[in-house]
């Protein structure tokens, strides 16, 4: 059965953001077609996805792969929007930083060329990442805007184990928009860039980004180290979910999109954590890399998450 609001693509709609996004989409009156990386046997737990209300009637699953471009057309095929959430991600940079960017710009290109294919896909929506603003290594205030971008150099000088994700988002993102600024005429794109992802998740796995939120607790020092470098910019998925679809369905969206609900800084989290949570052992890190990044920070989004609560949502 076709949704009155019509039919829409989420790539990598088996992860964290994706597949919230779906469960929004379908509550909405959307159709979605959803790509997933092949599953040989079926080993992979779908249902998750399939047990979504609606999902039964509206809901259509895809194989597709970031390695293989043109994997993605068939689901594209009849859309009127597409969300590009699905990312290579390797924070433990088990592959070099060239052949991860590489799948992510090859990867990214090959879904616009199938939108602008299919004749009807009318706007792409692309999930970029805070990392491709917050390591732009300038010396500005505490606050970044749209206009800031990540500087290649800076990221690799930082030798983060996360430096591979990084640039790869970023130069993704630049690419992206590039494309759309070649292909306005034909195809609108425009780019969200959340900050740190927390809040619940009906996918199995736990979230990277839940986990980075949740270090403090788990004792995970390499993790809360990058809470201190990206300032601890926060936003709940239930809001980024509800940016991606206005973001499809403003007609006068474009360029890049800021998501962030609110910060907290490495300080405030620890102290925050000790408080409400006394059984754990949380540690009081310093602040040796904060002068390095930009606190994310939109001056006036309608959420209902304050920087107490959104740290409450990502510890309970």
């Amino acid at each position: 059965m076709e949704g009155e609001k019509g039919r829409v693509c989420v790539t990598g709609g088996t992860g964290y953001i994706g597949s919230w996004l779906i469960m929004r989409l379908l509550e909405r009156g959307y159709s979605v077609r959803t790509t997933m990386r092949s599953n040989p046997g079926h080993t992979k737990d779908i249902g998750f996805l399939t047990a979504l209300p609606g999902a039964s009637e509206k809901l259509q699953i895809f194989n597709a792969d970031l390695s293989i471009p043109e994997s993605f057309a068939a689901a594209i095929e009849g859309c009127i929007g597409v969300f590009h959430v699905a990312t290579p991600v390797d924070f433990e940079d088990k592959e070099p930083e060239e052949v991860v960017t590489k799948r992510s710009i090859d990867g990214a290109l090959g879904i616009l060329n199938a939108c602008l294919t299919s004749q009807t896909v009318k706007r792409v929506v692309y999930t970029s990442s805070a990392a491709a603003v917050l390591y732009s290594g300038k010396d500005v205030d505490d606050e970044a805007d749209e206009s800031v971008w990540s500087d290649a150099d800076f990221i690799k000088a930082l030798k983060t184990h996360r430096a591979s994700y990084a640039l790869s988002k970023t130069l993704t993102e630049k690419a992206v928009l590039e494309f759309g600024e070649k292909h306005g005429l034909e195809l609108d794109v425009v780019t969200i860039i959340p900050s740190l992802v927390i809040g619940p998740f009906i996918c199995p796995k736990l979230p990277s980004s839940v986990s980075v939120g949740l270090a403090m607790i788990l004792g995970n020092e390499d993790a809360y180290s990058f809470l201190a470098l990206a300032a601890s910019s926060m936003v709940h998925v239930d809001d980024l979910a509800r940016a991606h679809i206005f973001l499809l369905e403003y007609p006068n969206a474009k360029g890049r999109y800021i998501c962030s609900s609110d910060g907290m800084t490495i300080q405030q989290m620890s102290k925050f954590l000790a408080v409400n949570y006394p059984e754990f052992q949380i540690p009081t890190p310093d602040n040796t890399f904060r002068h390095r990044v930009k606190e994310l920070w939109r001056s006036n989004p309608p959420t209902p998450f304050d920087q107490q609560v959104l740290c409450q949502y990502c510890c309970s």
